[in-house]
């Protein structure tokens, strides 16, 4: 009888044990969570102030549970309703998230009462992964190419073709030489000595004929290279100037697709396109501390871009390590690229926001440069071609409307051209 309920007893106690290990692994699963779904949650919510490794609006969150734990004696259902409602504990009283009200001048966290558990439990797995240490691209192996070596034709192979050409050259004219002189000699004919004979330069020089021309060749000649040199005056197309802080269209424009005229405001309304104010850098910059390895290149790494952004910092006046502005902003002395002369008259508002036209237009692929530099002309020959090619847009312009019927009819033309429309005045663009 004994034997029998000592065998219930075991039953039963392995069922509880099953049961118990069965919901502890629940909730320990549950509370473990699922990183990756908590890296979406942190980008989608908490990513605007909060850095894993880095102060910024909120405190770095790395590690957050744990260190909260250790330090405060503070457990996940504290984290829980923090995140939910974190006026509602600072209304109770509570000691710590007073202290971290007033260490961050009073600004309230957001509350999200909308996540669930699993989703509090996903992003509390998420900043509780260890730090992954980027990984650094392997250097080439001795004998092997790079892909610098690879591409183009080097120079010591163009010097190596150009002599062989040139021997060959030789070698040619000694042959044509010698041939001509066996012909003379089966025909009979006798080779003028150049002994006692006036030599070619001499004859050359005593021919008043060929003097004329050479001399009339060698004026044309220097009055068109004269004539080029001075039409280049001003003209600094392909400028390249070091700006005091590195800045890359190729990665703002490009990679990250920001609009010309979010940091150019004013070329809508103004005569000019402005150079942006540091406040304008520092509205995307007070989070983006440093970039991604991704966008480092061959002769730019990322520590350059990482130290280009400390030259904001300083410049702005930006504390990075306590979030705030000390005061102590330094001006920046941007290098102008792009300049008319005083005399030449260019609205960007007029072009831009009426015409419609392209920064690109102008400007070049700025979204490609890595420095920028001056890709047209700006000439008054380039403007005016300009004017020539480019037809007006119209259509939905009502102030248009009755000169665009009058000179079509004048044109005999559907579509008009900026030079038709008077765009070849000289007031247009000198004063």
């Amino acid at each position: 009888m004994r034997k029998v309920i000592h065998r219930k007893l075991s039953k039963n106690f392995l069922r509880l044990s099953l049961v118990f290990l069965l919901a502890f692994t629940t909730v320990l699963s549950a509370q473990e969570g699922d990183p990756a779904k908590g890296k979406s949650l942190f980008n989608a919510n908490c990513a605007a102030c909060h850095k894993l490794d880095k102060k910024m609006t909120g405190p770095a969150l790395r590690n957050v549970e744990a260190r909260l734990s250790e330090e405060e004696g503070l457990d996940r259902a504290w984290l829980y309703a923090w995140i939910r409602n974190s006026s509602g504990v600072i209304k109770s009283g509570d000691a710590y998230a007073n202290k971290i009200y007033n260490e961050y001048g009073g600004a309230a966290m957001t509350a999200f009462p909308q996540l669930s558990d699993d989703d509090l439990n996903n992003l509390l797995a998420y900043t509780a992964e260890e730090k992954k240490e980027p990984v650094q691209a392997a250097a080439p192996v001795g004998g092997e190419a790079t892909n610098s070596d690879t591409g183009g034709i080097s120079n010591e192979l163009i010097l190596g073709a150009l002599a062989i050409l040139f021997v060959l050259l030789a070698l040619g004219l000694f042959l044509v030489n010698k041939t001509l002189r066996r012909f003379a000699s089966v025909q009979g004919l006798d080779l003028p000595e150049s002994s006692g004979k006036t030599p070619l330069w001499k004859a050359f020089v005593q021919n008043q004929f060929l003097m004329i021309v050479v001399a009339i060749f060698f004026l044309l000649a220097s009055a068109y290279f004269a004539f080029g040199y001075f039409m280049q005056i001003g003209v600094d197309q392909g400028y390249e100037p070091v700006q005091p802080i590195h800045y890359s269209h190729r990665i703002h424009a490009g990679d990250n697709g920001i609009d010309c005229k979010y940091c150019h405001s004013s070329a809508r309304v103004s005569k000019h396109s402005g150079i942006p104010s540091l406040n304008v850098c520092m509205n995307c910059h007070k989070s983006i501390y440093e970039v991604s390895p991704e966008t480092a290149t061959e002769e730019y790494s990322k520590e350059f871009y990482d130290g280009e952004i400390q030259k904001l910092y300083k410049a702005a006046g930006w504390d990075d390590a306590e979030q705030k502005y000390t005061g102590d902003a330094q001006p920046v002395k941007w290098v102008r690229i792009h300049n008319l002369p005083d005399f030449a008259y260019f609205n960007h508002s007029q072009h831009v926001t009426v015409a419609g036209v392209e920064c690109q237009t102008c400007h070049g692929p700025v979204e490609e440069m890595e420095v920028m530099y001056q890709h047209a002309p700006l000439t008054m020959g380039w403007c005016i071609n300009c004017h020539r090619e480019t037809n007006i847009d119209v259509k939905d312009n009502a102030y248009y409307t009755k000169i665009h019927e009058e000179l079509s009819k004048k044109y005999g033309v559907d579509e008009l051209t900026a030079a038709q429309m008077g765009g070849l005045e000289c007031g247009k663009c000198h004063y």
